[in-house]
């Protein structure tokens, strides 16, 4: 998808229509992600682009495409550019012993100074 849209239309509110817009890039990639995927491909991926116009667009992660749209909607932005192109991509793996530092022992149970729980008393 490569598409200009209008944010602030005549005669239309334009919460509406951002709405609307935010609701058009969702449908697009729920149905690229139907899509049957080439053999050896785990997922649909997306190459994305956002800008005020085609030659201002920057390259986007996906995730951060509708905090970018209100971000340019609040300013007043009148028009956006939006770029999507579907690929097909493969699951990394995270390396080994990733899994515990991302924990950073954050969580109680999870901490070596959290308290110990055998101490059941029964009334």
């Amino acid at each position: 998808m490569r598409k200009t849209f209008s944010l602030r239309p005549e005669g239309k509110h334009p919460d509406r229509v951002l709405e609307a817009v935010k609701h058009e890039i969702r449908k697009y990639m729920k149905r690229e992600r139907r899509r049957d995927l080439p053999e050896g491909a785990d997922f649909w991926d997306f190459d994305c682009r956002f800008g005020a116009d085609q030659d201002a667009a920057a390259v986007l992660p996906v995730a951060e495409l509708t905090a970018a749209l209100d971000t340019l909607a609040q300013t007043g932005g009148e028009h956006c550019y939006v770029e999507l192109l579907a690929k097909p991509a493969v699951w990394q793996r995270r390396p080994a012993g990733a899994h515990a530092e991302s924990a950073g022992g954050d969580h109680p149970a999870q901490s070596a100074n959290a308290p110990a729980t055998d101490d059941h008393t029964d009334p």
